[in-house]
């Protein structure tokens, strides 16, 4: 079985491959193997490389970015998608795609489900959206896995920002009316992972069952302000001096940005739980081994390690 990850460089990617059963062989595509800016020239590629299963991680992901590049987002993010779904559908190959919590609005309180309408708000929900529609489109046997706020101990994201933050200043103020469940990228490349335990015809029987499109995420809830908090708190409880003397909410309106971020960011999970048998963790227990990572290697640091 030949497994093809995209975007190995990414959080996602990077947590898949080091996950995937010894038994695959496994191929790592980075931007340098497999350009979704150049949609043109993947079914070549794919043909060359003859993968039995694709999972794509790969995104364009500068969400504030993208209403300045909303055609490279689109190609990324729409078109590139829309390929690689057609040479898989025209195999019976089967696709595992990631998409976003940015495909909705963020109206209500309530969790979005599978089946709710998507109506994005940024350039980038946009162009993540025409990816799903391409997929769809495409006729094949695929899994669109929607997640939020993901984050690791590696890499450019939330959690490695507030940490370096958090021992150079003494104050943050972040966000605290937008509410979603912050997801290691661990718990996904584990999940995602298991799926593939069946091989391809019970990853195909998979993508059956689920409709074409499963939330998640980890279970619960926060802001970002309050996800922040835990990540001082978890930093500071496992011994690390840090600078930070207060996290201070705020609201969106006083932290603008260009694309405009959805406020409710829950995702329902009941189709993950009921049809994959699958519960995840709280976001606070995903959260304490990349607590424990960044503690490791921040006290190596402050030891001079």
């Amino acid at each position: 079985m030949r497994i093809l990850v995209t975007g190995v460089t990414g959080q996602i990617g990077g947590a898949l491959l080091s996950r995937l059963p010894a038994s695959a062989t496994t191929i790592a595509a980075d931007r340098s193997m497999l350009d979704l800016a150049a949609p043109q020239v993947i079914p070549a590629t794919l043909d060359r490389l003859a993968p039995d299963i694709i999972l794509n991680p790969a995104a364009y992901t500068a969400v504030d970015k993208a209403e300045d590049e909303p055609d490279l987002a689109m190609r990324v993010n729409g078109e590139a998608p829309g390929v690689i779904a057609r040479w898989a559908a025209a195999r019976g190959l089967p696709l595992i795609h990631f998409s976003t919590d940015y495909v909705f609005d963020g109206s209500g309180d309530r969790p979005w489900r599978e089946d709710d309408a998507p109506q994005p708000l940024s350039a980038y929900g946009a162009s993540k959206l025409a990816g799903e529609n391409e997929i769809r489109a495409a006729g094949g046997a695929f899994l669109i896995v929607r997640t939020s706020w993901v984050y690791a101990a590696t890499g450019k994201n939330f959690l490695r920002t507030i940490s370096g933050l958090a021992r150079e200043r003494k104050e943050l103020r972040i966000v605290a009316d937008q509410v979603g469940a912050p997801t290691s990228a661990a718990l996904i490349g584990g999940i995602v992972t298991g799926m593939l335990t069946g091989g391809r015809d019970a990853l195909l029987e998979c993508c059956k069952r689920s409709g074409g499109v499963v939330h998640m995420a980890a279970s619960g809830e926060a802001s970002w302000h309050g996800f922040a908090c835990a990540i001082v708190e978890g930093l500071k409880a496992r011994g690390l001096k840090l600078a930070i003397e207060q996290v201070v909410p705020i609201s969106t309106d006083q932290y603008p940005t260009k694309a405009q971020r959805p406020r409710n960011s829950r995702l329902n999970l009941t189709r993950l739980q009921s049809v994959f048998d699958i519960t995840p963790p709280s976001w606070q227990d995903a959260l304490s081994p990349e607590l424990n990572h960044l503690a490791r290697e921040f006290g190596s640091a402050q030891s001079g390690g």
